[in-house]
């Protein structure tokens, strides 16, 4: 009797420490280790030994989609003539009536194409930034989720989205209308998966997140999150020959552990119990693009170990998002790796903007940061856990970015960068941050209609 009660104090004891160390793996048998070391050499694979270059193509990118729009609409009808306020938005869009308008290069390469909902895999070719490769469910059929329900964790039913993304094969995941969907526990996502909303309203709400774990190409497009919950664990079908207890889950909307070929595009992200946007534990070639967040305090963490230096792999693309209302922190905070953060609409926070510790490379181009009234919280940049003696070494960039209402970015590291070679395409800069809200006009899930350009 002892002897059991010592191991089941044992096993709550160790369970306590589970999600710190394999994301609410419970139990780590030998599927999930077979699946950790397949993940760690596709994240070796897919790391840039030269991530500027990377940075400087999006740059070319930006360009040149400003330079094809530039004769469509004018700065002053973009409200960048005067870059004098906040925008309007207040956790919702204005709605627009006008001609679409893809005001920047990702969604140029798709948005304005009436025939879209007959060519969704055009989607695969659009991302850029360190998750250009990601293609998701390309190679896959089209799944059509008719049910919103998520009622048996182990056996899900066809139909449902916790179905079509425990299948092995590819997926292009589609939604056959509206649709509300509350995750009884957390949905874990199997590799070349696309989870497309365009033509549906979905939500993925008031329940819990979507994990991405030990996965590569995964695509999550057009769909809003909001008031994600912890997950209560237990016994969860995680792939279609596989089912294994999860422990109780931290309530992060969208969860990236140990993944690379990432791309994050057009989600409207709110009130979720821990981060909106986690990616860690070796996860690398991500990019998070034309997404809307408001509501919310810890929004994106890039890194949560440190101690685990294999995130020195970690490459993040932060590109054309709005940082909207109600934000306090963390848009992103980094650690290890090389974050390029470009063209984005910082027009609220509480604290911070950007923060990291373990000497991350930062490079912010071409943002616009509206400071808060708050005369402590001018400062966009935040060093963790660091004396100055130490930080200052750090490469982090501020090259092309808007400051307005008292915002300042703390620069540090060699005066000159350096010196890398690059072909003349790649040495096209940025546009500057005055551009930044047309260019982030359209964040957030859109309102795709069949037939019509989204």
């Amino acid at each position: 009797m002892e002897v059991a009660k010592l191991r089941l104090v044992f096993f709550f004891s160790f369970a306590t420490l589970i999600p710190s160390l394999w994301a609410n793996i419970a139990e780590f048998d030998e599927f999930w280790k077979q699946r950790e070391e397949e993940a760690w050499q596709k994240t070796l694979v897919a790391y840039d030994p030269t991530p500027e270059n990377v940075t400087n193509n999006l740059n070319y990118n930006v360009n040149k989609a400003l330079l094809k729009t530039g004769s469509i609409i004018s700065e002053v009808n973009e409200g960048v003539g005067t870059n004098s306020t906040r925008r309007d938005l207040r956790g919702k869009h204005k709605k627009y009536k006008g001609a679409c308008l893809a005001t920047n290069p990702i969604d140029r390469c798709w948005r304005c194409k009436k025939n879209w909902a007959k060519n969704r895999k055009k989607l695969a070719n659009c991302a850029l930034g360190f998750g250009h490769q990601t293609q998701g469910g390309k190679v896959g059929k089209i799944y059509v989720v008719t049910d919103n329900s998520d009622n048996n964790m182990q056996d899900p039913k066809p139909g449902t989205l916790r179905h079509a993304v425990i299948q092995k094969e590819p997926l292009w995941i589609i939604f056959a209308h509206d649709m509300n969907i509350k995750l009884s526990t957390e949905l874990i996502v199997q590799s070349k998966k696309t989870i497309d909303g365009r033509g549906a309203n979905v939500h993925i709400a008031y329940g819990c997140g979507i994990t991405l774990q030990f996965v590569e190409h995964v695509i999550i497009h057009n769909i809003h999150i909001h008031h994600i919950v912890k997950s209560n664990g237990g016994i969860i079908r995680d792939s279609v020959d596989h089912v294994g207890y999860r422990s109780v889950g931290d309530g992060d909307g969208i969860n990236i552990f140990g993944s690379s070929n990432i791309w994050l595009d057009h989600l409207s992200m709110s009130e979720c119990q821990d981060g909106l946007i986690d990616a860690i534990e070796g996860s690398t070639a991500i990019t998070i693009s034309n997404c809307h967040f408001t509501h919310h305090n810890d929004v994106i963490l890039l890194g949560a170990s440190e101690t685990f230096s294999k995130d020195e792999l970690m490459q993040v693309t932060v590109a054309f998002n709005h940082f909207g209302k109600e934000l306090i922190q963390r848009m992103p905070r980094c650690r290890w790796g090389f974050f390029h953060v470009v063209n984005n609409d910082y027009t609220h926070w509480k604290m911070y903007a950007i923060g990291g510790s373990m000497h991350p490379t930062i490079i912010s181009q071409g943002n616009r940061f509206i400071a808060p009234n708050d005369p402590t919280a001018k400062e966009i940049t935040n060093r963790n856990y660091a004396p100055e003696s130490e930080w200052r070494k750090w490469i982090w960039r501020s090259e092309g970015d808007l400051f307005m209402n008292g915002a300042y970015f703390r620069a540090s590291g060699p005066p000159v960068p350096p010196r890398w070679k690059y072909n003349k395409l790649d040495m096209i800069k940025a546009k500057p941050a005055t551009f930044v809200r047309r260019l982030t006009r359209f964040a957030g899930a859109l309102d795709c209609k069949k037939g019509l350009p989204c």
